[in-house]
């Protein structure tokens, strides 16, 4: 099967998403499918409004229909909201092709976080977005029902995991705070207003703080907190080692839709402690309660030092039922296959040849769209750099 997955969200980010798209295409591709991503680093972007760290694509319209007419999916898999998941919401309904939309991130509580835009609007807007998909996919059942009653449809849920073989225990010396007094409590994740992580530093622990990510609020909490370790872990394998080398992960977010974190710190042994609300609720949900993996409390610090008595061989045991191929078996059972009489509309096709020509005067990078207009089968490989 040939599919094609849209995602604003990729590397060098490090976030919830990038992660569950990578994976599911790792795990897909082994079992013998074709996948094919388009994201940011084909496209001109410009850094998104007060998160200069997320590029965001300008004017994609026509180089998404080149890409999806070229790559020929047999199913298309819509990752984000952003301007990429639009543009192929759009190339999708003037082809009628069926599609399948993925609900990652709360977005509008964000945007409410951020710039005070009433939720009401925002979720007019995501219910706009999300109708026309075949399915919604959402990764955890406490996401679905609140999203139901905000009167979103074709809800499915779809469940994320770990890879344990990157995400295992590792030498504590290694870790870059392995120097300060324990015990370690740490965040680990994107730094921003909706991580809530004032939550978390301004609690009384006893040992040492340890923020470890990159985002738009990291300069103000440096100021802010002094006497916290800041660390920016550059790939999986530092990253895995901010989890082996802590005590506790503490993780005061109150907004994610599933906090996939959760799961990497526990397949590195590291017990977790938070909120009691959706997210962690749903990834600790299958923990024997005999033998836990994560302190749930609206105490938060109750939370944290509770969770320092768990076990770190549990915790890891817990994770490791959590892998990636069945994750993928429940995406492949979800997409939306498109039937093969469709076919590309002869405006879109012109406008396509339009685009080729325009390209070829004003593009700076010739030769990839030339590339892209000769191989058809061929997407920009995963990783490229940018063009900005």
């Amino acid at each position: 099967m040939r599919i094609c997955i849209v995602t604003d969200a990729w590397r060098p980010q490090i976030n919830g998403v990038v992660r569950v798209v990578e994976a599911v295409r790792a795990a897909l591709e082994a079992a013998g499918h074709t996948v094919g991503v388009i994201e940011p680093g084909a496209f001109r972007t410009v850094p998104m409004p007060t998160y200069p760290e997320i590029r965001l694509a300008l004017r994609p319209g026509p180089k998404v229909r080149r890409l999806l007419d070229g790559f020929r999916p047999d199913a298309v898999h819509i990752a984000t909201e952003g301007p990429l998941g639009l543009a192929a919401r759009a190339a999708c309904l003037r082809r009628d092709w069926p599609f399948t939309t993925a609900y990652h991130t709360r977005f509008p509580e964000y945007m409410h976080t951020r710039f005070r835009v009433p939720l009401a609007w925002m979720y007019a807007w995501m219910r706009h977005v999300h109708r026309p998909a075949a399915r919604v996919l959402v990764p955890a059942a406490s996401t679905c029902a609140a999203l139901d009653r905000r009167g979103l449809r074709g809800l499915h849920v779809w469940s994320h995991g770990v890879d344990t073989a990157v995400f295992r225990p590792m030498d504590r010396a290694a870790a870059p705070f392995a120097h300060l007094p324990r015990p370690i409590f740490l965040f680990l994740g994107r730094i921003a207003v909706e991580k809530n992580l004032p939550a978390f530093l301004n609690l009384d622990l006893p040992g040492s703080k340890v923020v470890a990510g990159v985002g738009p609020a990291l300069e103000g909490l440096r100021r802010r907190y002094p006497g916290v370790f800041f660390t920016s872990p550059p790939d999986d394998t530092a990253i895995a080692q901010c989890y082996a080398g802590a005590d506790a992960l503490v993780f005061p977010s109150r907004t994610d839709t599933f906090g996939l974190v959760l799961l990497e710190a526990l397949a590195c042994g590291l017990p977790v402690a938070a909120f009691p609300v959706a997210g962690p609720r749903d990834v600790l949900a299958g923990q024997d309660a005999e033998r836990p993996v994560g302190v749930l409390d609206e105490d938060l610090r109750a939370a944290a030092l509770a969770a320092l008595r768990l076990d770190r061989g549990d915790c890891r045991a817990f994770a490791r039922r959590h892998g990636w191929d069945a994750v993928a078996g429940q995406f492949l059972e979800a997409l939306a296959p498109i039937p093969r009489a469709a076919t590309v509309p002869a405006r879109d096709a012109a406008l396509a040849r339009r685009d080729v020509a325009f390209d070829m005067h004003l593009d700076l990078d010739l030769e990839l769209d030339l590339d892209l207009d000769l191989e058809p089968d061929r997407l920009r490989p995963a990783g490229s750099g940018p063009r900005r």
